[in-house]
């Protein structure tokens, strides 16, 4: 294991501290072990030795890995800008790499000929606007409609990190594959296109045995975060978020530390990190990624060359899935974003408003292909 060594000083006392930090560790969790060094001798930093109790130590190892959070929440959620040029550059850049869906239309329509294509949806970010309070979510009228007519011409899923039962009375769309909690909550089509006699309900909770402790953490958490304002913990029946939107970035600190304190007697949870959110799940080897090759499976298409799964997401989660489309090299992601990010998917979209232009456009081309035959 490789460990570096730096050296911080304090330019007002003349002491200096050596750190090594183990580069190995994830960035969320950096080691931080302090060395006891001496005062420097002469000068106006003399003085005894500097000696360090493991009080000391210990709080340097939480304020350094509760700022490593911060920057990782920072990063999670961008709101610096560089110049107008630079960002301009920038834009470009990524944009040739990663194209607009709607510009590359007709590529992607001949890509699919001769194919299935199975449509796999995000929700919030995707097919809502992302809101301070995640309980107002709402789709629009004009955005179920688009979902509703993609569904009745192809196989149709939306994966989120939400709640199975929440998403669904948002949508209220029965003909839909629903993933919750990252796919760890997976409920078949009760009517419509895409439902098949004898279909069971529910066709996969792998992470069936976490509830009880998932349903503890919650109370927990919600005690533990009350004297946050804006801070808001919410059930997502397989995983916890904790959404920090509506906190004040001075006082994200504390909540870090405040989580952190909850799950670090959990040791079969982790942490992950979403827009504006921290994100408590099982440490199972399950997720988006993995939901969508389960209903790829589920619709028979598990090692068919004649099908092409599409996913559109919006937060670095559904990067599990695009993911594994890359890796099998057979269908494509498409990101929604406005900014330019690190990113497995092979197209973009903007907002909500362009992947509604984008299934509408699906649905317009699948019908006027029908009506040519």
């Amino acid at each position: 294991m490789t460990n570096q060594n730096v050296v911080i000083s304090d330019t007002q006392s003349g002491f200096s501290m050596e750190i090594v930090v183990n580069i190995c560790e994830p960035a969320l969790f950096p080691q931080a072990v302090p060395k006891p060094l001496a005062a420097p001798s002469g000068g106006s930093g003399g003085g005894p030795p500097i000696i360090w109790t493991k009080s000391s130590v210990k709080k340097l190892e939480t304020s350094g890995r509760i700022n490593s959070w911060i920057e990782s929440m920072r990063a999670s959620s961008p709101t610096r800008r560089s110049s107008s040029s630079e960002n301009e550059e920038i834009n470009k850049s990524w944009m040739l790499h990663h194209p607009s869906a709607l510009k590359m239309f007709e590529e992607i329509i001949n890509i699919s000929k001769g194919k299935q294509i199975v449509m796999f949806l995000d929700y919030d970010g995707t097919l809502s606007p992302i809101v301070e309070d995640p309980d107002r979510a709402f789709i629009s009228y004009e955005m179920r409609e688009a979902v509703k007519d993609v569904a009745h011409h192809f196989p149709t899923a939306i994966v989120t990190g939400r709640c199975r039962a929440k998403v669904f009375d948002f949508v209220k769309l029965s003909e839909l594959y629903y993933a919750g909690s990252h796919g760890m909550d997976i409920k078949g089509p009760t009517k419509g296109h895409n439902y098949r006699k004898g279909n069971q309900a529910v066709l996969c909770q792998p992470a069936r045995e976490f509830l009880p402790m998932i349903d503890e953490v919650y109370k927990t958490l919600l005690e533990k975060t009350k004297s946050i304002p804006g801070a808001n913990v919410e059930n997502n029946k397989f995983c916890l978020s904790v959404h920090f939107r509506c906190v004040e970035e001075k006082r994200w600190a504390e909540l870090a530390e405040q989580v952190k304190t909850v799950i670090k007697d959990y040791p079969k949870l982790k942490l992950t990190q979403g827009r504006k959110v921290l994100e408590i799940r099982p440490t199972i080897k399950w997720d988006k990624g993995n939901a969508l090759e389960f209903l790829l499976e589920s619709l028979g298409y598990a090692n068919s060359n004649d099908v092409l799964p599409v996913y559109i997401g919006d937060d670095r989660t559904d990067e599990d899935a695009f993911k594994v489309l890359r890796k099998k090299g057979q269908g494509f992601g498409i990101l929604v974003s406005k900014v330019p990010k690190e990113t497995n998917a092979s197209y973009t979209l903007q907002e909500p408003s362009e992947v509604m232009c984008f299934l509408k456009r699906l649905v317009e081309w699948k019908k006027s292909s029908l009506r040519r035959y």
